[in-house]
């Protein structure tokens, strides 16, 4: 059996799966990272990934996401009128400081997990998969910064400005091609870690779902200002739909596969730091209601053999 932890892209609403992986956590002997043999994230996803990889456990995941929230998304003053259309919403200095406290000068290829984190390249239009050293091919990344990954992965067009390595590639989020990155995570198990269709476990997290309403549009033609504001919205719905669907298509038995995206309304947005309070207890309720199950499929077995990097 290889088990394996998939988590959505959302911004803040990262709360909802580090809230509800820290109460299940609370139940178990070990850190719940040491029960995966694979952790996929994207965008804040991507965050905690690398916060369980790098050791941390999925409480001190949680509140990295309450301190330094409310300072990462406090808007960039510089901005006023005008200059906010051309511009990104928030200056990325605050979410590099936090960062660089929690991570400091640690690199991917410390992670103790294997680990894969979508982004994409805007010079090439090419995504840019960051991953672990777990495969001989692999012979970059493990040499890159965490620091660097985490902001290239969580670099929301509008929300955050481009992030260029200093090597020159700029990177914007991987939510752009996998804001839901389950079937990047089964197609690398099955791809390049040969692990077996049937052998493979999938708990995917994300980080709440509201339902799709693009109001008159439904029955009328929509122009440019129309679907300005929700255009995003079905973007993101049909990437997740679709890569469900397909995840359930190379998984033989989708028992194996456990979804879990809490049903809220239109209440919660990327940057809504006021309601970090209440998406930490909408992860919390999420999991008092799901452990059950999550238990029987990945958490009864002991924890995963040790991970061994082809470098390091």
């Amino acid at each position: 059996m290889r088990r394996i932890l998939v988590i959505d892209g959302g911004g803040i609403k990262g709360v909802v799966p580090a809230s509800f992986l820290a109460y299940v956590e609370e139940s178990l002997p070990n850190p719940i990272a040491q029960y995966f043999d694979l952790i996929v994230g994207t965008s804040t996803g991507g965050i905690i990934a690398l916060a369980l990889g790098l050791g941390l456990s999925a409480r001190e995941t949680l509140a990295f996401y309450e301190e330094h929230g409310p300072h990462i998304f406090c808007g960039n003053p510089r901005l006023r009128g005008w200059r906010s259309w051309f511009r990104a919403k928030y200056d990325p200095l605050p979410l590099r400081s936090a960062l660089e406290k929690v991570f400091g000068e640690r690199k991917l290829g410390e992670s103790t997990k294997r680990l894969v984190i979508p982004s994409f390249n805007i010079d090439t239009g090419e995504v840019h998969v960051w991953k672990t050293s777990h495969h001989p091919r692999f012979e970059q990344d493990y040499r890159s910064l965490a620091v660097d990954v985490a902001m290239s992965t969580a670099a929301a067009p509008t929300y955050f400005p481009t992030h260029r390595l200093d090597c020159g590639t700029p990177l914007i989020d991987g939510g752009m091609w996998a804001n839901n990155p389950i079937t990047v995570a089964i197609v690398e198990a099955i791809g390049n870690l040969s692990w077996p269709a049937e052998s493979l476990r999938v708990l995917s997290l994300g980080c709440s779902t509201t339902p799709l309403n693009i109001d008159w549009g439904r029955t009328h033609s929509l122009g440019k200002f129309g679907w300005a504001d929700k255009i995003a919205d079905v973007f993101l719905t049909g990437q997740s739909s679709g890569a469900m669907g397909m995840a359930m298509h190379l998984v033989p038995n989708r028992q194996n596969i456990v979804r879990i995206s809490p049903m809220v309304g239109d209440r919660y947005e990327l940057d809504s730091r006021s309601e970090i309070p209440s998406l930490k207890g909408l992860g919390a309720s999420e999991a008092r209601k799901a452990l059950p199950s999550v238990r029987s499929v990945f958490l009864e077995a002991t924890v995963t053999e040790e991970f061994t990097p082809f470098r390091t």
